[in-house]
């Protein structure tokens, strides 16, 4: 059977408590003491390098510090000068040309399929 109780710190009551429980500590109380909980951090911070930097076999950033393979090179600081790296521009199909590809594919397919049989037709085997 579930008994009640009166919270030990501000008198709220709580209930669920165990036959053997005395005293009793309610959950605001207990958030009380043990503080807020924090918010979550964000995990990812940009550092202004591209994306795949530390996989270069040198890389040189804006500041002139001096990376082989993700590893700073401090002894190589201003050095040489800063790594100009290419971004590719990626051309994104709209939906409408995926249809039309797929239909232009579909149609070669069919194309395809009838030549094979009218070459069988006309006793015409590939060998």
């Amino acid at each position: 059977m579930a008994r009640a109780l009166e919270c030990d710190k501000c008198n709220r009551i709580v209930e669920n408590v165990g036959d053997l429980a005395v005293k009793v500590t309610c959950s605001y109380c207990t958030m009380m003491m043990t503080g807020f909980p924090e918010e979550p951090k964000s995990a990812y911070k940009p550092t202004g390098r591209p994306a795949g930097w530390h996989f270069m076999n040198e890389f040189v950033d804006a500041d002139g510090n001096v990376f082989h393979k993700g590893k700073e090179q401090p002894k190589l600081f201003g050095t040489l000068e800063p790594t100009k790296v290419e971004r590719k521009k990626i051309k994104r199909r709209t939906k409408e040309q995926i249809l039309i590809d797929r239909h232009n594919k579909k149609k070669a397919a069919l194309k395809k399929a009838v030549k094979k049989q009218k070459d069988f037709l006309n006793h015409k085997f590939d060998e």
